[in-house]
């Protein structure tokens, strides 16, 4: 079931932890929300996914409206995740090999960047609606889903388009989807992009 989490500082987070018939070791898949909490759909289809496939689904609470490299670098939420994701892992069997990051607009950008920074924990990195992605070193090769709207009005397309192609044309295994709808989660490209979860 779905567990609200608290920590000091005023933080929190929830966790989706599936029924399990067996002992074997979890996927984990972080997802990130966009400006002022929002997920464009993404949770609500993360956590069918999850429910079927059997995985664990992270939901932090950026400390404001949106992720901190958005107000001036990285902090406290880039901090928080890590101490949730050690939280996490103290107490379930997570699966090494199977850990996301995944978000919407802000969160987006935000799961690229800290993705590609940590790709040796990550193994996939979802990003639905994506702006930009700023990370300040990169490690390993994770795979990357990248979705967009055609009709997006709150960051273009071709933000997410130029993005597929900059990470394709260094070598990262992308698959860049777009779909006929605007600044939201298309259905059809998220269960998609969740499918690979189960595909390692």
């Amino acid at each position: 079931g779905v567990h609200r989490l608290a920590f000091p500082d005023n933080r929190h987070a929830r966790l989706y932890v599936p029924r399990q018939d067996d002992d074997a070791p979890l996927p984990l898949l972080v997802l990130l929300h966009g400006a002022g909490g929002q997920h464009g759909g993404g949770d609500l289809l993360a956590l069918a996914h999850a429910a079927r496939q059997r995985f664990l689904l992270l939901l932090p609470e950026a400390l404001s409206t949106s992720w901190d490299f958005l107000r001036g670098g990285y902090g406290p939420d880039l901090a928080f995740i890590d101490r949730l994701l050690l939280w996490t892992m103290q107490r379930y069997d997570v699966a090494a090999d199977a850990v996301a990051l995944g978000g919407f607009s802000d969160g987006a950008s935000y799961a690229l960047s800290v993705g590609l920074m940590n790709g040796g924990l990550f193994a996939d990195i979802f990003a639905f609606s994506p702006g930009f992605m700023s990370p300040l070193r990169r490690s390993g090769m994770p795979r990357v889903f990248i979705a967009h709207g055609k009709h997006d009005r709150v960051l273009p397309v071709e933000r997410g388009k130029a993005i597929a192609m900059r990470l394709a044309g260094e070598g990262y295994a992308v698959q860049y989807g777009e779909f006929d709808g605007a600044h939201l989660v298309s259905p059809p490209l998220a269960h998609a992009a969740l499918r690979q979860m189960s595909e390692r």
